[in-house]
């Protein structure tokens, strides 16, 4: 298998701190590839999160989401952020759409151990809808950091009680990838339980 991530970028990417552990790469798949993985995004053109399982991907999204689970890409999160995921169950979710009420400043649930976000955007010209890395729950210009979801960047960042994380309104299409390295089976299947299910009623209401 040809893994598509650029290893040595994500591990060479310097770990920040400040204000949580987290840390950013511009590029984070090979540029031969990442017009085909682009290409291959399923289409969802409505917001929420969708499971992997539950959406027809290309040949070379397969590629990207087998080259996310590999002992290789677990040991840069493990060496990174001081955990241990080389075990754990990981969840793959897709977003194609961002509705005005997205992006909403948030941390992440507790049954994450950790968060890698990896946007497919052909470009990003918009001001609006880059990820912020935030200090606090209520204000979203109190930021040290805007992630824009361009081709193939990718944010990742160790889940504590301050992760803050948003970004400012924006409607129309953001595709990204989340993947999640979860503390147990039982938290995998209730995350995707409720994905699916959520999938399944938007569909009934087209």
């Amino acid at each position: 298998m040809q893994n598509v991530l650029k290893l040595d970028a994500l591990t060479a990417s310097p770990l920040k701190t400040d204000p949580y552990p987290y840390f950013s790469v511009a590029q984070a798949i090979d540029p031969e590839y990442v017009s085909d993985v682009i290409r291959d995004f399923p289409l969802i053109d409505d917001g929420g999160s969708y499971n992997v399982d539950d959406v027809t991907i290309g040949p070379a999204f397969k590629q990207l989401i087998d080259s996310l689970d590999t002992p290789q890409f677990r040991q840069i999160i493990c060496d990174k952020f001081d955990v241990a995921v080389m075990d754990l169950p990981m969840m793959v979710t897709l977003r194609g759409y961002s509705r005005k009420k997205d992006g909403r400043i948030h941390t992440d649930s507790k049954t994450k151990v950790a968060t890698i976000l990896l946007y497919l955007n052909d470009d990003w010209l918009a001001e609006t809808g880059k990820l912020r890395i935030l200090r606090s729950a209520d204000d979203m210009e109190d930021y040290v950091e805007e992630i824009a979801p361009g081709p193939g960047s990718l944010l990742a960042f160790k889940v504590t009680d301050n992760c803050w994380h948003g970004y400012p309104s924006f409607e129309g299409k953001r595709q990204s990838i989340q993947i999640n390295f979860l503390t147990s089976e039982a938290a995998g299947n209730k995350h995707r339980f409720f994905h699916g299910l959520s999938a399944k009623l938007k569909s009934l209401f087209k």
